[in-house]
């Protein structure tokens, strides 16, 4: 049966009237009942779930055919291509983004209605924020709630050392982002997004930051636009103008260090866990190792043979990801 924890957050996500919520934590109950040898359990739940998808007019997910994308050609290069399932209920974050986030999922669900009246959504945002801050993360859940594919153009292939090639390639990509609609992420995109005036910068960088500030300025697609970087400070200023929301993220305080432990073990077993200490030796660690941190514990009790996570477990995860940075 579900677990004390995975009861409570059902319970509250309902009475929050908080519907994503509350489906995808009862898509971890049927995950962790398949854990346990409870197959048709497990799909009942899942067979429920579809049913209250459908009856609220939006097919599911398991039944929805997405037709593939792959990249071709000189493109398979360029990009590599996914349709990630994440939706923003994955992801544990500050009210202000949280907010930011679902009204580009709102602009983006009402497209059609926004144009009517000749407005436009928003679709071309930049992430700034340290490393696993969830930037990424982002891009795979906005991709995932519009059923669209992921596609992240690989700027090892994109950036070229002759003179004119890497400008072409990149009208390739933004070719491409008016042909297929899509999310499409500029990852690390200092690389290419530098200041033009910094001594450092070859002349063939400066030409593709202008090619790219000309292609994003007249870009009409449907496809949304994103681009994120660890080095704001080095972005060329001409750049912000460009993006129609830039989205600021940062490391979690003590309480969002719980919230995100809390929904990342939401199907396992648990002792009564001192969340607090946990949280106070997991301060200034990023959501990718609070993660891999959960992962590695949940991972010592089933070699352990043991039904429960422990305070002792997401310590020693710690501890070890300590010696790691």
């Amino acid at each position: 049966m579900a677990t004390g924890e995975q009861l409570k957050a059902l319970v509250k996500s309902h009475i929050d009237g908080d519907e994503e919520r509350f489906l995808t934590l009862a898509l971890q109950v049927a995950a962790h009942e398949a854990r346990r040898g409870h197959g048709k359990l497990a799909k009942e739940i899942r067979d429920l779930i579809d049913r209250a998808k459908l009856a609220a007019g939006r097919e599911p997910a398991s039944k929805k055919l997405v037709p593939m994308v792959h990249p071709r050609g000189e493109l398979a290069d360029l990009f590599s291509a996914s349709y990630p399932k994440l939706c923003l209920t994955d992801m544990v974050l500050d009210e202000p983004t949280k907010t930011r986030l679902t009204r580009v999922l709102r602009e983006q669900r009402a497209r059609h209605k926004l144009r009517g009246f000749g407005l436009e959504p928003r679709r071309k945002l930049l992430f700034l924020g340290p490393p696993g801050s969830g930037k990424t993360m982002t891009a795979g859940v906005l991709a995932g709630e519009l059923r669209l594919p992921l596609f992240v153009i690989r700027l090892d292939s994109l950036i070229t050392k002759f003179m004119g090639e890497t400008a072409a390639k990149l009208r390739l990509v933004f070719d491409a982002m008016a042909s297929s609609r899509g999310v499409y992420l500029f990852d690390e995109f200092d690389s290419i997004g530098a200041q033009r005036a910094l001594p450092n910068e070859v002349g063939e960088i400066r030409r593709v930051l202008n090619s790219f500030l000309q292609f994003i300025e007249h870009d009409d697609s449907d496809s949304l636009i994103l681009a994120a970087t660890n080095h704001p400070d080095v972005l060329d200023r001409a750049l912000f103008r460009r993006f129609d929301d830039v989205i600021q993220y940062d490391l979690p305080d003590e309480q969002s260090v719980i919230r995100a432990l809390q929904t990342k073990l939401a199907s396992f077993d648990k002792e009564d866990i001192n969340w607090k200490k946990v949280a106070k030796i997991a301060q200034g660690r990023s959501y990718a190792d609070i993660t891999r941190a959960c992962e590695e514990a949940a991972k010592e009790m089933v070699l352990n043979d043991r039904r429960v996570i422990t305070t002792q477990d997401l310590m020693i995860a710690f501890s070890e990801r300590s010696t790691l940075v």
